[in-house]
């Protein structure tokens, strides 16, 4: 039996984690395994700087951050399963958590903040450059200010809000961003859509998509296709940016919490409470609108002091371990 369960190891779930510690809950983490692309710490684990948290003038990387978070968690007593969760039983109380490979556990609480993965293309050198910090991104508002990327030719895959606000973001520090888009006219809202194809450092390639991202170490091309004719030409670029979205980490809770029209976890407004009492989320899996880390950490605080008052509120005795 665990007062608290909490599901992730990104900045909302070790920042859960160190809050909940600290109020003597004896949170236990489940962290998760690694699959592809999709690594223990989230997106950031596939950020090499990280220059926009509080805190690190000099900048950090993101996998640097993640370590750095889960040590100081891991100092106020944390204890961290390196599983994924596979099922969660929430239909009665206390609740059931079964991990991957470990028996299942017992908790009264739970804090589900497993994130959202960025959508990719698939195409070759995509993955390999965007975990070597080769130029390949999901995230333009994380990644392109950065100086690599300042003065270049960039490209944005997509043709929905996300692509229109990383193109206009990316106007601020490109020579020319180019945005490619598989259809003729983008399904955008008709004023995002506007914003971009009027500003003057936008280039849109309607009727393309990218097949190939070029180059060894760091990206210095595209190979794109044209999608009624087939033709291929190559095009050079100094950044990609791929804009289709994202997928929240909700699938192993088997539709047992209310979620929002772009199915991420619903949250109470101004809380961290879902639609089960007793059960939280944090970060990304709630989030389709910020995607930073700064604001998964400050709802992974909420998340773990919510699940503190509610445990008091309920009469459990949160100063000693569950089941003891």
């Amino acid at each position: 039996m665990e007062n608290v369960v909490i599901i992730g190891s990104g900045p909302a779930a070790w920042t859960a984690a160190v809050y909940a510690a600290r109020a003597n809950l004896h949170p236990l983490v489940f962290e998760g395994e690694p699959a592809g692309i999709v690594l223990p710490g989230g997106q950031l684990m596939t950020t090499t700087e990280v220059e926009n948290y509080p805190g690190f003038p000099e900048g950090i990387t993101g996998p640097e951050l993640m370590e750095r978070m889960k040590a100081q968690a891991l100092r106020f007593g944390v204890r961290v399963k390196a599983e994924d969760v596979k099922a969660v039983a929430l239909g009665a109380h206390p609740f059931r958590v079964t991990p991957n490979y470990s028996a299942p556990v017992e908790a009264l609480s739970v804090i589900v903040a497993t994130g959202a993965y960025a959508r990719w293309l698939g195409i070759p050198n995509e993955e390999r450059l965007a975990q070597s910090g080769g130029g390949v991104s999901a995230c333009a508002v994380c990644d392109g200010a950065l100086p690599f990327y300042r003065n270049k030719v960039l490209a944005v895959v997509g043709g929905g809000d996300t692509a229109m606000e990383e193109s206009m973001y990316l106007t601020k520090f490109a020579q020319q961003v180019l945005v490619l888009h598989r259809r003729d006219s983008f399904r955008a809202s008709k004023v995002m859509a506007q914003r971009v194809l009027e500003h003057p450092r936008v280039k849109v390639l309607w009727n393309t998509r990218a097949v190939e991202v070029l180059g060894d170490d760091v990206i210095r091309g595209l190979r794109i296709a044209d999608t009624v004719t087939g033709a291929e030409r190559e095009i050079e670029v100094g950044g990609l940016f791929v804009a289709i979205g994202h997928t929240p980490n909700t699938g192993f809770l088997g539709g047992q919490l209310a979620l929002t029209d772009a199915g991420y976890l619903k949250v109470q407004p101004g809380r961290m409470a879902t639609s089960v009492p007793g059960v939280f989320a944090a970060g990304d899996v709630t989030d389709d609108y910020y995607r930073q880390a700064i604001t998964a950490a400050g709802t992974g605080c909420m998340a773990a002091l919510e699940a503190e008052r509610w445990l008091a509120h309920h009469g459990h005795d949160v100063g000693v371990p569950a089941g003891s």
